[in-house]
């Protein structure tokens, strides 16, 4: 793999990580349409650490918080206070995508990075991301989120171990569908990426450097640097854009890409 296309992947890895649009969808059609070959599970797990040190970073006061209030009441749950209440129920949202994806990691999943199915699911999630952004009311914040909301969204979060559904579509999809304002569905989306992508790129890692070469590491530490470089900048916009704006132009998009590969693939 060159330095470009390694380039190349990080852009569209930054681009779409956080954007409802498929990132493990983007990266397996762009090595696909561009004839380069695939890059393989590793790389993309390389290429979603960078994005998980960006949204890391750009959440570092939230996080902080949740830190700090979780030792303050020595781990037990207190739902009085916010930031305590909000690091349980990430915790909880994230447990059906963390045994899901544990238990088919050694089924082998290599049919799913069809490009026809990546189209329907792209084409498929898109619509549903449009029906809940237009027609659900924002009645809720972070502080009305509890359990049910949670446990919905973590267990919808599964659905995007299928390539082109969307981790951050499908969860902002849920909780938009659960009448969660725009800002705070991306936020939960964005600060319940941290568990699943941690998890499944330390595992990767610790694969890497048992099994694989010096020069898959050196490969997979310029993934991390490069995606993380363009992740922020795409966090940070993104947040910016919502204030504002809806995700229609998210779902147009996903609407002709998915049409584009059912019809011409």
């Amino acid at each position: 793999m060159t330095l470009l296309h390694l380039i190349a992947l990080s852009i569209v890895q930054g681009l779409t990580e956080f954007l409802p649009v498929s990132s493990s969808g983007h990266l397996i059609l762009f090595s696909k349409l561009a004839h380069f070959q695939d890059q393989g599970v590793g790389i993309d797990v390389a290429l979603h650490i960078g994005s998980l040190i960006a949204v890391v970073l750009y959440f570092k006061s939230e996080i902080c918080q949740m830190i700090t209030e979780v030792l303050q009441n020595k781990l037990y749950p207190n739902f009085k206070l916010t930031y305590n209440k909000l690091a349980y129920l990430l915790a909880l949202a994230s447990l059906p995508a963390l045994i899901v994806g544990f238990l088919l990691r050694h089924h082998g999943m290599a049919y799913l990075r069809n490009p026809q199915i990546i189209g329907f699911t792209i084409l498929f999630y898109g619509i549903l991301l449009y029906i809940a952004d237009r027609f659900c009311k924002s009645e809720k914040g972070l502080k009305e989120i509890g359990v049910k909301e949670s446990l919905l969204i973590g267990f919808a979060q599964c659905l995007a171990l299928i390539p082109g559904t969307s981790r951050s579509g499908i969860t902002i999809t849920t909780a938009r569908f659960l009448k969660i304002n725009r800002i705070d569905a991306a936020k939960f989306s964005m600060l319940l990426s941290i568990p699943v992508i941690f998890a499944a790129g330390a595992l990767e890692l610790y694969r890497l450097i048992i099994f694989s070469q010096t020069t898959d590491l050196l490969l997979s530490m310029q993934a991390i640097f490069f995606s993380f470089i363009f992740s922020y900048i795409v966090i940070y916009l993104m947040m910016k854009w919502l204030q504002r704006w809806s995700y229609l132009p998210f779902v147009i998009y996903r609407i002709i890409l998915g049409t584009a590969l059912i019809l011409l693939l």
